[in-house]
């Protein structure tokens, strides 16, 4: 079958790193002190001495084999140890985008050189002996030397991801995690320095020098965002008066809690309700669409997959970020925090699927849970409507979308499928299911009234939008083929769909009527299974084109 609306998923893509600039640096008696001062990402390796880089708020000690990546635009300075002089290679790293992108497309950010913080890496001496190579051959006599420089600037920007990578997955202090842990669990508790101390086994000095260093918070710090931002979920979700919300978040009153708000956010809670916000972030892309809709396009995309909503009735999103959700809880926090985030939009079975759950991004911004399974993608776009103020618009496109269903429908009663029996058939690598009333579902049996096989009918009046799908064996499939079948086939993780054909050669598809009538559909997968109201709509136009050309 020929696409009658191109898909509307367009994928995002990593930039291509390149090399400034590589400079070598001599830090001796005459010359103790460099200042740095660059508008693009700096790397600086130690290859001999000792020195002191010193930013506006940290001191980091340099010996032979540290590597400190410092963010674009910092001022820092270099001071050498005049007993120990150092010698060091400054590489300024920056990125591009590719080139001959398709329309829609847009690039996602780099974590080299998109984040905001100051990495140290105490002893990395390949990074070291890497950058030296790259210094010594930075004017190549020939091809060959430059695509070697290549590969050796490249296995720097690897080092460095692996390096950042490996500090976020194993956090070395399994103490201090699960004194954050008990902190994060119970923050409307009476909470005392000394008791987290104690959890994690330091002292209490010692125990705010390791906190600040995992979190880049004092404990009272994290704590009062914990308080803030629970009692701002509370707010959203309109939960109690603000003295019932103060008594839940830990504070003795609403006058308590009124200062602390506004010590964090410059407003009195009462005004804050109806706040709108700029910069929100979404665990999985589908709540990305929700808001693209709605006129917001979010800040960061929490996903395993770098796909986005490209429709015509959308503006491309400008700024959106992705960040992989497989990343470890601490590093998704960090990307966060630097893209200053005011609200985070989740699913707790989403949070739950990545190994994250909401008290550990509390501290980051105020989380709106909104279920995903338990309810319908319509209600999914009125409860975010509300949550960032924007109901009338939200309203207003069910509206005309509920006005082009029936147009829709009136259509397709015209058509042969009217009277048919329709069936959709999922071929996963190992699974095979029949799907109900989400997805292309939702489309076929309710926004069309096609008739779906009694089975799938009866789920369908039992659970309605929670009605997924139901597996099935390879034997059981002409319970489930009606007159008409439509069959989407996932691929394996390496792109075949190799897997299908124990389904299409069996003798249990020959048999099936719809089979010998050649009334089968093998659709796309991209353009018939995403489950957001823009989706949703376009999947309704091509079951339209799909049944009313086929007549």
């Amino acid at each position: 079958m020929n696409n009658v609306v191109d898909s509307e998923w367009a994928e995002s893509h990593f930039p291509l790193y390149t090399a400034d600039s590589i400079i070598s640096l001599y830090g001796t008696s005459n010359l103790p002190i460099y200042k740095i001062n660059e508008s693009l990402t700096v790397l600086i390796a130690i290859a001999s001495g000792k020195g002191v880089l010193k930013t506006d708020d940290q001191m980091y000690e340099l010996i032979e084999g540290s590597v400190i990546l410092l963010p674009a635009h910092s001022r820092a300075t270099l001071i050498a140890n005049l007993l120990h002089p150092f010698h060091a290679y400054m590489l300024i790293i920056t990125t591009r985008e590719q080139g001959r992108l398709l329309p829609g497309s847009m690039t996602r950010k780099s974590d080299v050189v998109s984040n905001s913080l100051v990495h140290f890496f105490p002893n990395e001496p390949a990074i070291v002996t890497n950058m030296e190579e790259l210094y010594v051959h930075r004017l190549p006599g020939s091809e060959i030397r430059h695509v070697q420089n290549q590969i050796v600037f490249h296995q720097i920007i690897l080092q460095l991801l692996e390096t950042q990578k490996a500090r976020y997955a194993a956090i070395e202090q399994p103490s201090m995690e699960r004194s954050i842990t008990y902190l994060e669990n119970h923050y409307s508790d009476k909470i005392t320095r000394e008791l987290l101390a104690e959890i994690a086994g330091v002292s209490r000095s010692h125990y705010s020098i390791l906190f600040k260093q995992l979190t880049d918070f004092s404990p009272n710090e994290y704590l009062s965002r914990l308080r803030v931002h629970r009692a701002k979920e509370l707010l959203i979700s309109g939960s109690g008066t603000l003295r019932e919300i103060a008594l839940k978040v830990g504070y003795k009153d609403e006058f308590y809690l009124s200062r602390r708000f506004k010590q964090k956010t410059g407003a009195a809670p009462s005004a804050y309700g109806r706040a709108s916000f700029q910069r929100v972030a979404v665990l999985l892309t589908p709540y990305a669409s929700h808001l693209l809709l709605l006129g917001l396009e979010p800040s960061v995309v929490i996903s395993d997959s770098s796909e986005y909503v490209n429709s015509s009735d959308l503006e491309p999103p400008q700024k959106m970020i992705f960040i992989n959700a497989t990343c470890s809880v601490e590093q998704v926090k960090s990307l966060l925090l630097d893209n200053n985030i005011e609200l985070i939009i989740a699913a707790s079975q989403h949070l739950y699927q990545y190994g994250m759950h909401a008290e550990q991004l509390r501290a980051v911004a105020p989380i709106v849970e909104i279920s995903w399974m338990e309810i319908g993608w319509k209600e999914h776009l009125r409860l975010i409507a509300r949550v960032i103020q924007r109901r009338d618009q939200a309203e207003q496109w069910l509206k005309d979308f509920e006005k082009e269903e029936h147009a829709s429908r009136s259509l397709v009663k015209q058509s042969g499928a009217a009277n048919e029996i329709i069936s959709i058939l999922v071929i996963k690598p190992e699974q095979l299911l029949v799907y109900g009333a989400r997805n292309v579902g939702y489309v076929l049996y309710q926004s069309l009234g096609l008739q779906p096989p009694a089975r799938i009918k009866q789920g369908i009046d039992e659970r309605g939008d929670q009605f997924h799908s139901i597996p099935i064996e390879i034997s059981e499939l002409a319970e489930y083929a009606g007159d008409r079948i439509l069959v989407i086939v996932f691929p394996d993780i390496k792109g075949s769909t190799a897997h299908s054909e124990a389904v299409f050669k069996s003798t249990y598809w020959y048999k099936l009527p719809a089979v010998q009538r050649n009334a089968v559909h093998l659709l796309d997968r991209d353009a018939w299974i995403p489950y957001n109201p823009v989706s949703i709509r376009l999947q309704l136009q091509r079951a339209v084109a799909l049944f009313t050309n086929d007549q």
